[in-house]
């Protein structure tokens, strides 16, 4: 019994000093200021001293991009620094739906295999069913011709 007295006295003396506190706040005078008159404000821009420079010094050069930055930069598509697999995989997306022959964006094993005996068909001008180095370097996929100027 003598317990829950004393805790009731301790929370009956918790609320009333919290309430001392709040209304002792309450009363402090405020210590934001007021804001200017609409009158006092100026949307006016500010105005450079008489014998201020009319330019200021040119700005520094950007650093140029390593190969490497340059290529981090093609596949971060979304410019947050981080490369996920979707964004890696995306610049194969052309070359995955040439492949995929019923569009079902899935690849089989035969709509790979016809695409390579195709190419392996292409190669093989002889009709031998051999390539040779000559013929073979002809499987390479072509390039795409790079522009003559960086524009």
């Amino acid at each position: 019994m003598q317990r829950i007295l004393v805790s009731g006295v301790a929370a009956l003396l918790l609320v009333v000093s919290g309430l001392w506190f709040w209304q002792t706040q309450a009363n402090q005078p405020n210590l934001i200021p007021a804001a200017p008159p609409p009158e006092a404000i100026s949307d006016a821009l500010p105005q450079a001293g008489a014998n201020a420079p009319a330019f200021g010094p040119a700005p520094p050069e950007a650093p140029k991009a390593s190969r490497e930055e340059m290529r981090f930069n093609r596949y971060d598509r979304n410019r947050d620094e981080l490369i996920s697999r979707l964004e890696m995989m995306g610049s194969r997306t052309k070359a995955f739906k040439a492949l995929d022959r019923d569009g079902n964006n899935l690849l089989t094993f035969e709509e790979w295999a016809a695409a390579t005996g195709e190419r392996f068909a292409g190669a093989d001008r002889n009709k031998d069913q051999l390539l040779t180095r000559k013929e073979f370097a002809q499987t390479r996929p072509k390039q795409a011709e790079k522009p003559a100027c960086r524009c």
